[in-house]
Formats: C-alpha cells, structure tokens, sequence
C-alpha cells in the first residue's frame, strides 16, 4: 500500500454535499484505504485576469485527504476522475489551463503519491505541479501531514508553507473537524 494525499475542492452547487459524497466514494472505492481528512477551508478561487475564464465563480470548499492504495497512479486517477464525472464533474474542452480557472462541482487532484515523481503524460503529474504555490492546497495538507516531504523540493508540507508567497484568502471552516461523517 502506498500513501497518498489528494486535494479534494468544490465551488458550484451544494459544496459541501458534493465533498461529503465525494469522501463516502473514496471511503467505498475497492483498493483504496480512507484513513482521514482535513477540516474544511473556504478558499478565494485563483483569477488570472480580469474577463478569465472563472473570473466571477464563487469561492471553494477545499480540504485534504490522505488515503493509502494499492491502485497504480494511472488507475487512481481514472477512478477519481470517475468519482468528479459521477458527481457532476463535466471536462470542457479547451487547454490544461482553460480547464484550472472554471468552476466545478468536484475536483479531486493526486498531491503526493508516497515518494514518487511521476510525469507519465499530460493527465498525470505527481507531486503536483502547482501544490507548492497554492495556500487552498498547502493548509489543508499541513493539517493532515505537516511532515511530509515534497520529493522534488526536498522540504516538508510545512516548510513549503511557511515560506508561501500566496495572497489568495483561505479561511478555515466553522464546521466541525469532522465534517464527512
């Protein structure tokens, strides 16, 4: 079995539900161990430029999830991006980048997958390309993880965030820490 964090965030429709649904598939999904998620935190989406792409989208859920797996990267991914499609999850066409500033139902993103460095195609990079940057993702995982080491960066969940340079708010959730039981 390998550990695995994933990044799990909604900002269309009922976000907290669509989270909540999205845990129980993880918690059923056949290879795939649930150990724990983060609280909750409500995030800013990321803008590029004014007239962008999800210029006027409405601000996440995101949290953390650690599961452990004995599922290959490729296959982990396929049945994530089953579980974003099964829940509303609809992948327009238009490039990589187009598709990072549109609102969503669900999306659910590979952060780390043990120590492993994975570029196997355009679908699939581990660590993930942007975890480094991103306060929505960093909080999150350092409530889960703070220890874990970035495996290219070389420093822990919670160097990387110490030294963030990300003016994007995130504010932790008044829900309950245990909000997807």
């Amino acid at each position: 079995m390998t550990r695995v964090y994933l990044s799990v965030g909604s900002n269309e429709g009922d976000r907290l539900e669509c989270l909540r649904r999205a845990v129980a598939a993880l918690r059923e999904m056949a290879g795939v161990d649930f150990l724990d998620a983060s609280p909750l935190y409500l995030t800013e989406p990321w803008e590029r430029q004014p007239g962008a792409i999800g210029e006027d989208q409405g601000w996440f859920f995101n949290c953390a999830v650690c599961i452990d797996t004995e599922l290959s990267p490729m296959d982990l991914l396929e049945r994530l991006q089953a579980v974003e499609a099964a829940l509303g999850r609809v992948r327009a066409g238009g490039t990589p980048e187009d598709q990072r500033y549109r609102a969503r139902p669900l999306d659910i993103d590979i952060l780390l997958y043990g120590t492993e460095v994975i570029s196997a195609s355009e679908r699939l990079h581990v660590p993930h390309l942007l975890m480094h940057e991103r306060a929505f993702v960093l909080r999150p995982l350092a409530d889960l993880a703070p220890e874990a080491e970035h495996p290219i960066l070389y420093q822990t969940v919670a160097e990387i965030l110490e030294g963030l340079d990300d003016e994007h708010q995130v504010h932790r959730s008044d829900l309950p820490s245990r909000w997807f039981l």
